[in-house]
């Protein structure tokens, strides 16, 4: 007991400073999938892959039959895709932080499967998967 009473204030910092690692776990970051499910889900279903990279990235290189809705432009386009709300929706980005953000956009807009690709395009290419320019 002793040591807890003179070591407070170090306890106290190692308890802040794991919680403060623990709380981005924690936190729900939507849906994602890896290369091999999202190569699975594109070959067995009817299946939208959302490109959310700007147009010059996008041009590039994307994925097969990617459509592309820069995410800045997202909120303002969601009507293109609202044919497609009951189909499964993979949202793809540089690197899987921006498809993130796009999935829970779309999940807020009543789309029932929405999915990110995790690592996005940098993790597609890494692996040799085809890229369309």
């Amino acid at each position: 007991m002793k040591f807890i009473i003179d070591n407070i204030w170090l306890i106290g910092l190692i308890l802040i400073s794991g919680g403060a690692l623990l709380v981005p776990v924690l936190q729900r970051r939507g849906a994602k999938v890896s290369l091999l499910q999202a190569t699975q889900l594109m070959n067995q279903s009817k299946c939208v892959v959302l490109d959310v990279r700007e147009a010059a990235e996008f041009e590039a290189g994307h994925i097969k039959s990617a459509k592309n809705i820069p995410l800045s432009d997202l909120s303002k386009r969601l009507g293109e895709l609202e044919k497609q709300k009951s189909h499964a929706v993979i949202t793809v980005c540089a690197k899987g932080t921006r498809s993130a953000t796009a999935a829970a956009m779309l999940n807020r807009a009543a789309f029932t499967n929405v999915v990110s690709l995790d690592g996005g395009m940098a993790a597609w290419q890494e692996q040799g998967l085809p890229v369309v320019k």
